[in-house]
This record gives structure tokens, sequence and C-alpha cells, in this order.
């Protein structure tokens, strides 16, 4: 391994500096405005001149607390339900994927990929139809199925890598020792595979957590409006007022889950993205 130079130690930690200022300030011009009181948003300068909390009281205490409560409680519930689901279903697929031989299986990955890439906001009409006339559209489940959709695909992609990792022997030899397929697959290889399905079910949360498309076009109401879609309904005071405070203290609890989760899991999706299952 070569050593890098003073010089060159210098220029990394400089560059590594930069990209982070680039990649935070947005972040922290965010939680500066929801600090801002409402007669000092128009204020240029960086950081408030009084530090006030009225802004957060408003979303969470006042008038804008029935927009915005139901919505992060719809985001929670929707997040889950379908990061729950994507992740059990692309287990058993990446799982099939990866240790059986069947016609069709490149096709199957191939298809997975495309679809995780497909844009978004060419499904939202013919599902809002169907939606409308099935019954689905507004409620819980007829955000799920999509955001499955979305997280599905990745998922299997991703798992079917950690899978095709772990030796075939483990699997084998619990078998040897009157293991069933079933409880092989229990008991050995979820274990062994457990840093990537938990990896693939921290990105498949945020997929779903951060929609903005599926959620503000298959619903009408605070029923199963999730966050990033109420954003766009807050007002201020009056029609001259732009709820710019409000909306920022919205999105900064709405990123608090994400950076927690970040924060509390980073050991381990760092070990699930760069190694995988198991060493070998």
């Amino acid at each position: 391994m070569t050593k890098l130079s003073t010089r060159e130690r210098v220029l990394w930690y400089v560059a590594a500096a930069v990209i982070m200022l680039y990649a935070l300030f947005p972040v922290a011009w965010i939680v500066s405005l929801s600090l801002k009181a409402p007669n000092d948003l128009t204020n240029q300068q960086f950081l408030p001149t009084d530090v006030s909390f009225e802004n957060y009281e408003q979303i969470l205490l006042g008038d804008a607390r029935d927009l915005f409560l139901p919505a992060l409680r719809n985001s929670v519930v929707v997040a889950g339900l379908a990061t729950l689901l994507a992740v059990v279903l692309a287990t058993f697929c990446a799982y099939a994927i990866a240790r059986l031989d069947f016609p069709g299986k490149k096709l199957i990955l191939a298809s997975a990929l495309g679809v995780s890439i497909f844009p978004v906001i060419s499904l939202v009409t013919p599902l809002f139809n169907v939606w409308r006339t099935i019954g689905l559209y507004d409620t819980i489940p007829g955000l799920v199925i999509p955001y499955m959709a979305l997280t599905l695909p990745l998922s299997i992609w991703v798992l079917s890598a950690f899978f095709r990792e772990i030796p075939w022997e483990l699997e084998q030899a619990a078998q040897m020792d009157g293991a069933t397929t079933w409880q092989a697959f229990r008991r050995v290889i979820v274990p062994l595979a457990a840093p990537g399905v938990f990896t693939t079910a921290i990105i498949a949360f945020f997929i779903a957590w951060n929609d903005f498309v599926f959620g503000i076009s298959l619903t009408s109401t605070n029923a199963a409006r999730p966050v990033p879609a109420a954003l766009a309904f807050f007002t201020g005071e009056s029609q001259f007022v732009e709820p710019t405070g409000a909306v920022s203290a919205a999105a900064v609890v709405v990123t608090v889950p994400v950076v927690v989760l970040v924060l509390v899991f980073q050991r381990r999706i760092v070990s699930g993205l760069t190694s995988g299952a198991v060493k070998g």
C-alpha cells in the first residue's frame, strides 16, 4: 500500500472538508430558517437574529398541527409497511435467485434493475385511474403497493448479491445434520445475511420515506397523505405570507428519523455495504 505524502494527505483533507461543507450547507440553512421568527425570515443573514421555536410550536402544537402530525403518522406507517413487505419478499426471491438454477433467472435480475430506474412519473396517471376505480385512492394500502414497486426491485438486486457470497457448504452441512431446507434457511442463511438484509431495509425505508410523487398524486386528504406531500399544503397566516419557517421546521423534524437511523446503525450499514454477508 502506497503511503501518502504530507501534501497529498492535506489535499485529501481539504477536498473532504469542501465536500462536507457543500453537502451540509443546505441542511444548516434549513435549520437556521426553522429557528427564525416570522418577522426575521426576511433577514438575509445566515444565523437568526434571535433563536425562536415558534415554527416548531406551529407544526406540533399550533395551526399546522392538524396537517403535519397526521402526515407524519402516515409516513411512518406507509414507509414501515413498504419496507417490511419489500425486505421479506426480496429475501425469499433473492435466495431463490442465488441458490437455484432455473430459466429466466438473469432476466428477473435485469427486470428488477430496469424497474428500479423506471421513471416514477410515468406510473402516476395509470395508477391514479386504477386506484380510483378499485377504491385504493387516498388509502394506506394505495400508497404501500406503489412504494413496494420502488423498494422491492432494488431490494431483490441488492440481496441477491449478498446471498451469492454465502458459502453453499454451510447450508449443506446444516441439512446433513438433519435440518430441513426451511430450518437451514432460517437458522443459518438469514443470520449470515443479516448485514445485507439490514442494509437493504435502510435503503428501502429511505426511498419510501422520501417519496413525493406518489404521495401527492395518490392522496387527496390527511387520511393517507405522507409528510413530503403534506409540506406542499402548508399555508401562512394569510395569502400574502409564505410558510417558509413552518416548512423548514417540518423538514427538520422529518429529517431527524433518517439522521438517527444512520448515526445509530452506521457501523452495520457500512459493514453490509462493504463486506456483504461473509468474507471468504
